[in-house]
């Protein structure tokens, strides 16, 4: 079976897309040797929306015009992060991943232009995020700290921050990485402080499933550990039928002696409520401790959470 000679990649058209684009064109050179590779770029609805995004299909607003010109035919591969890819419902029909990359850090961090920490920012410190997932665990341990609503990409909030509309903000480690503005970090928060969301620092390949030669030719970019952390996480928000206005978080855990863990929280969006599981996999499969986690939150009330949420 001869590799595919000439790849066309869809993406979103963000900065942050085009930086994680250019390290999967990257790797494909150095696992497909000889293989063109051409950009693509779409705007999303996601992208162009600044306002809630449960008004325009909530996380689907990310993925839907990717997906779209990959069944059209106008590309061969669309890139994802795992964490925009809708748990609620399954891919559209006719797709599938073909390969979940190694996965990048799964930590928040906070920017802050004084250089503080979390716990030195006094109160009324205005917090620029629109996360439901940053909101809640703000409430819950920081209730003196004010969450203002901010859209839009890392640069752009940087500039929002600077003009006065916020006086901090909340961004994933992995997304300053890959534009290389680490350098704005004032502290990485650990997991236990604010706990990352499903699919955190994960990128995923997607192609049509009748590509049986692509599937195969990119399947080596694939990494056994990410995809079995993906794959509990991913199972855990479709049992919880999690929506985009749902404030879930957690992550699975791969540890050194390839045990797999996943520990995932559910809250109320003033952070008042919390519920919390957390279970090795022993003998299960990812997609089994995915649900044995997810009947857990189920079991403490996590229906009633999530369906009281306007979305």
């Amino acid at each position: 079976m001869s590799d595919p000679e000439f790849i066309r990649i869809v993406t979103r058209d963000s900065p942050m897309a085009l930086a994680q684009v250019r390290r999967v064109r990257t790797a494909l050179a150095e696992l497909l040797p000889g293989t063109r590779t051409e950009v693509v770029p779409v705007k999303t609805t996601g992208d162009r929306w600044m306002g809630s995004l449960s008004e325009v299909d909530g996380k689907g607003a990310f993925t839907k015009e990717v997906d779209a010109a990959l069944l059209a035919g106008a590309a061969d591969l669309a890139v994802h992060c795992v964490k925009d890819v809708p748990a609620d419902r399954p891919l559209p029909a006719g797709t599938t991943f073909a390969a979940y990359l190694e996965r990048d850090d799964i930590r928040d961090a906070l920017i802050d232009p004084a250089g503080r920490t979390l716990a030195q920012l006094p109160p009324g410190t205005r917090i620029g995020t629109s996360s439901v997932r940053r909101v809640a665990q703000l409430a819950a341990s920081y209730p003196h700290l004010e969450c203002v609503p901010m859209r839009g990409n890392a640069n752009r909030r940087m500039e929002k921050m600077a003009a006065g509309e916020a006086d901090a903000l909340l961004l994933a480690v992995a997304g300053l990485e890959r534009i290389d503005r680490t350098d704005v970090i004032s502290e990485v928060l650990p997991v236990e402080t604010v706990m990352p969301p499903i699919g955190a620092g994960i990128l995923v390949l997607q192609c049509r499933e009748g590509d049986t030669e692509l599937i195969d030719a990119v399947s080596g970019l694939g990494h056994p550990a990410t995809y079995r952390e993906a794959t509990a996480e991913r199972m855990l928000l479709h049992v919880l039928q999690g929506h985009c206005n749902s404030p879930i978080a957690g992550y699975a855990r791969t540890e050194g002696n390839g045990e797999l863990s996943l520990r995932a929280s559910v809250f109320t969006p003033d952070g008042k409520t919390v519920l919390n599981a957390h279970e090795w996999a022993g003998r299960l499969d990812p997609a089994t401790l995915g649900t044995s986690v997810a009947v857990a939150l189920l079991r403490q009330g996590a229906r009633e959470l999530i369906d009281e949420i306007p979305h």
